[in-house]
């Protein structure tokens, strides 16, 4: 099995199953001399960690991490960081009643298909745990955006619908998001919320989630086209986390109830200040990052593990029926708020190195082609590329 790492000049790759000994990531590219808060990070993973209500699947897991390599006396030192999450809550019991069973909905089917076997026990690597590693991997890129990004570009995410009850959008409050189990921005809904997520959980079925991030502070200029384009970048994380089938910039699939006079977002300047009068692209056009705040949206399905009866066939071509037991989220698109928000950090952090990267040689040739006199110059801005 291939494709097991992300990202550019900033790597991860995660390793480990569901229901094994344990999970982890090795994070390459990450530059020396940068402190590692080791609670920091501790305290991104606590947000995603199973059982901590009764609106997530009751798998108790600590998820405390353990820094392996690559960070000594605090700092890291430029090698791949390695760090590792023990399993201490498996019951892979739960499974052996459908072995040999496809779950609508998962990666059994596909798996079996293409590789020949599949790990039953929650679906092995296809299992949305793998998604601890991803949290702990963007904590890292969150500390290094806040050492060399000094405008403090900041990565905000909340749920905003959970079946067909969506948030007021003008009551959009940051400070209450991780003060509650949805991760709401909006009190007042959550009652309506907690009834529904009870109702399908207490009747054997679940409910899908929308969720949006919001990238306020990021510079003009963070992207590459034409295949690397920043929201291009951006989609490729997301879509790559578990349950996820859609996502959208700005105002998304909403721009076809606009005509062109309407869909652009008109700019204006006021003392040499350049403004928008809308944010319909979602702050990236291009490709590029505008210097507005990068927002869109993404949508988690329904939790496919469900207590309801459903078809399916075996692994010998054998039509059957299935009924997941076990432990899973009524709504798993809550937990997926702070990995959505940790894949947004890495993308933001890998791509703020190839932009530094990228200056770096453009300088380092004008630095040798220039005349002696405008050397100090150069030198100079070479040096400011090395913030971090």
């Amino acid at each position: 099995m291939s494709h097991n790492s992300f990202g550019n000049l900033l790597k991860f790759t995660t390793w480990g199953e569901s229901h094994g000994e344990a999970i982890g990531c090795v994070v390459d590219g990450f530059p020396s001399g940068i402190t590692i808060d080791t609670k920091f990070i501790q305290t991104k993973l606590n947000l995603r960690k199973p059982g901590q209500s009764k609106f997530t699947t009751q798998r108790k897991e600590k998820d405390e991490v353990k820094i392996l390599s690559g960070v000594f006396e605090g700092k890291s030192t430029g090698a791949p960081i390695s760090m590792i999450i023990h399993n201490t809550d498996q019951r892979s019991k739960d499974y052996s009643d459908i072995k040999n069973k496809f779950r609508p909905g998962h990666a059994d089917y596909t798996y079996f298909m293409k590789y020949k076997n599949y790990d039953y026990r929650g679906g092995g690597r296809s299992s949305a745990r793998e998604t601890a590693m991803r949290v702990a991997a963007g904590a890292l890129a969150e500390l290094l955006l806040k050492k060399f990004c000094s405008n403090k570009l900041k990565v905000t995410s909340a749920v905003i619908q959970i079946g067909n009850e969506k948030i007021n959008d003008k009551s959009w409050n940051n400070n209450f998001i991780n003060k509650n189990p949805f991760f709401s921005p909006n009190k007042t809904i959550l009652k309506k919320w907690e009834e529904l997520i009870l109702f399908h959980r207490k009747n054997g079925s679940s409910l899908g989630a929308i969720i949006e991030v919001r990238v306020s502070n990021c510079p003009v200029g963070i992207g590459e086209p034409i295949y690397q384009k920043l929201d291009s970048e951006i989609s490729k994380a997301i879509m790559s986390i578990n349950a996820v089938k859609g996502i959208e910039f700005g105002s998304g699939f909403n721009l076809v109830n606009l005509d062109g006079t309407n869909a652009s977002d008109q700019m204006d300047l006021n003392k040499k200040n350049i403004s928008f009068d809308t944010n319909h692209a979602g702050g990236v056009l291009g490709g590029i990052s505008s210097g507005q705040d990068i927002v869109f949206r993404y949508i988690v399905k329904p939790t496919s593990s469900v207590l309801t009866e459903k078809k399916t066939i075996t692994k010998n071509l054998k039509k059957t029926k299935i009924r997941t037991i076990g432990r899973h989220d009524p709504c798993v698109g809550i937990r997926a708020v702070p990995v959505g928000v940790a894949m947004t950090n890495f993308v933001s952090s890998d791509s703020m190195l190839v932009e530094i990267n990228a200056g770096i040689k453009i300088s380092i040739k004008k630095y040798l082609e220039l005349k002696t006199g405008h050397l100090q110059k150069e030198k100079y801005q070479i040096l400011t590329l090395f913030i971090f």
